[in-house]
């Protein structure tokens, strides 16, 4: 598996992982899925110091290049004194799970918003997901909050747990 910047080349690969997570789950509280428009210029949003990484391995079937996850980072606030601040987020591909992708993509998620000059990494989780918790966890994040029904999707309320790790 290799790490790397995404280009807009990935956004198909990208697209299929982040709505999937749209469709069946509530990892995200997106609620429709994006277009390849979207995703595209999703990924252009985030360019320079808001980074997109991507996780490749080989398609067995097509003996190619496939996207097995993402991660990003994204602003945190639009307000000028949150600029040292980013939010971090990581998807990996349904059957790649449990396999040190997100683990691999967390880490190196850290190093790029250190490398960037970046002081405080923020995550959302949301709340019960405790395998997305205790990863952020050995990465070096603490909770630092927890947000009651905040979200509603699939006509359930659901909670937020606020992760923060100092760079």
């Amino acid at each position: 598996m290799k790490i790397r910047p995404a280009t807009v080349h990935d956004a198909p690969g990208i697209l299929e992982i982040y709505n999937h997570e749209v469709e069946t789950s509530i990892v995200t509280f997106d609620l429709v899925p994006r277009t390849l428009e979207e995703q595209q210029a999703w990924l252009g949003d985030r360019s320079g110091a808001h980074a997109v990484l991507v996780a490749t391995g080989a398609d067995t079937a097509a003996g190619a290049e496939q996207i097995v996850g993402f991660a990003a980072l994204s602003p945190y606030r639009d307000r000028p004194a949150y600029s040292t601040t980013v939010e971090g987020s990581v998807y990996v591909r349904d059957g790649f799970r449990a396999r040190g992708t997100g683990r691999l993509l967390l880490a190196s998620l850290v190093e790029t918003a250190t490398q960037h000059g970046f002081h405080a990494l923020m995550a959302r989780v949301v709340g019960g997901h405790e395998a997305s918790i205790a990863l952020h966890e050995s990465a070096g994040y603490e909770i630092v909050g927890h947000e009651r029904e905040v979200g509603r999707k699939f006509g359930r309320w659901l909670d937020v747990v606020l992760l923060e790790r100092l760079l």
